[in-house]
């Protein structure tokens, strides 16, 4: 087991800004994004991907000052830079390169255009209560998946999340910042005892081994101090705050704000418990809980918000078709797809019309005409159009039947533009589901048929 080092670091001081650099290795610098004690924060341009990238420099006068914090900052560029390439995921920044430049080592990453959730945190400023829900689930399922790759993140902190805006109205989220991460699978000795107290559970503060429980506890504070405006626990000194994360119990939110249900308040406070073991056990647990709340309707939805993403993502995940996507394939169609509602007597597809697209039905029911006969009905998690969609000749890809609505429905409609944006992987996940469309309605058919051989 790698040893533990218990040291707690010293709060840095801000340094003086610096001139802004022409070039940061082979990337042109364009402008300062920010800084802080020990590292700076850039805006550049990637020639190699055509794109723009965020650089975070390690301080170049930093060796010079102190010896001991540049022993911690090698320690956490060494945690970030072992994962370049690793995590892939909607809700989380990539980390594209890391360049362990002897005078100040520095990483490139996905530059996400927007602002952290610290702008949130004010009273005056606070999200609505299904805003807060829905950036909850999808940091719960983007922490998720980095649990799964090994890694404890061990900083989940609202100036870690950055979001990116659509006027007023919030797009995606994503966590970023993983020079605390905690690597269950690394043999080397790893840095104990980092974090952010005001969002810190009592074991990470103990120095105790964590497991993802630690992580769970850092999203609930999150969550709490965008719904209350304030964090869990406050005080003037930091063993003030240690002794309220040890000992006290965090005021309710429904006395803090209008509008929290008792399930919310319940499952931040289990979300916030002193011993793991009353926390949800996993971060599946934890988003289903969140994903709960959205589909009994426990929180208001702001005014620029109908449909919540993670209701789409908990729905396609309960369809057949979706069965074998996993949470980041799945995410790219949540994303992607043209969500469509249809009402009763609307025509998906008419006969002799050109197939240029097909649609996954999630809701409701399709009937399908052929000369004027029903000769089946689709209800959801059925592809309907895909026939027509994959034929390999323009002659062939007309439509041989009327598709009608005959209970509303909601569908996804893919074209082929939309396809290409999907990554090979989700791309090859709708192959195999097609397949096993195609042979469900050859089996369908022959025993339609009585056919002597059953099809299994």
């Amino acid at each position: 087991m790698a040893a533990r080092d218990l040291t707690p670091l010293p709060p840095p001081a801000r340094p003086a800004a610096s001139a802004l650099p022409g070039m940061v290795g082979k990337y042109r610098v364009k402008a300062r994004l920010g800084e802080g004690a020990t590292s700076e924060v850039f805006l550049a341009y990637d020639p190699f991907r055509g794109q723009d990238v965020a650089i975070k420099r390690v301080r170049r006068n930093l060796q010079e000052e102190d010896a001991r914090e540049t022993h911690f900052q090698q320690r956490f560029f060494a945690a970030e830079a072992a994962l370049v390439g690793r995590l892939n995921h909607p809700n989380v920044v990539q980390i594209l390169d890391a360049v362990d430049d002897p005078v100040a080592p520095y990483l490139v990453m996905e530059y996400v255009k927007g602002v952290t959730l610290r702008r949130f945190c004010r009273a005056d400023a606070l999200l609505p209560l299904a805003t807060v829900i829905e950036i909850g689930f999808k940091c719960a399922m983007a922490l998720g998946y980095v649990f799964k790759q090994g890694l404890i993140h061990r900083d989940v902190k609202p100036a870690n999340l950055m979001v990116t805006l659509d006027g007023e109205r919030i797009n995606e989220v994503k966590i970023t910042d993983f020079g605390s991460v905690f690597n269950l699978d690394a043999d080397h000795t790893q840095v104990f005892r980092v974090g952010s107290l005001a969002y810190m559970s009592p074991e990470q503060l103990d120095g105790d081994a964590l497991d993802c429980r630690a992580d769970i506890y850092s999203l609930s504070a999150v969550m709490f101090h965008l719904l209350a405006g304030r964090p869990p626990f406050d005080g003037q000194t930091q063993p003030a705050i240690m002794n309220q994360i040890y000992n006290a119990t965090p005021p309710p939110l429904a006395k803090l704000r209008d509008g929290i249900s008792p399930q919310l308040q319940g499952l931040i406070e289990r979300g916030l418990s002193k011993s793991r073991e009353d926390r949800p056990a996993s971060w599946d647990e934890f988003s289903q809980g969140l994903s709960a709340l959205v589909s009994q309707q426990q929180a208001q939805r702001g005014p620029l918000q109908e449909v919540l993403d993670s209701e789409r993502f908990t729905l396609l995940r309960g369809l057949e078709f979706f069965a074998g996507f996993g949470d980041v394939e799945l995410w790219e169609v949540v994303r992607r797809a043209h969500w469509q509602r249809h009402g009763f007597g609307a025509a998906l597809f008419r006969k002799g019309e050109e197939g240029n697209a097909f649609h996954i039905i999630t809701q409701g029911q399709v009937d399908v005409y052929r000369d004027g006969s029903k000769v089946a009905s689709l209800g959801a998690g059925t592809s309907v159009g895909e026939m027509a969609y994959l034929a390999p000749s323009p002659d062939l890809r007309v439509h041989t039947a009327d598709l009608l609505v005959s209970q509303p429905a909601t569908t996804l409609a893919f074209t082929p533009e939309t396809m290409q944006q999907l990554s090979l992987s989700a791309r090859h996940l709708f192959d195999v589901g097609f397949i096993r469309v195609l042979v469900r309605r050859l089996h369908a058919a022959h025993e339609a048929m009585a056919h002597p051989r059953r099809i299994l």
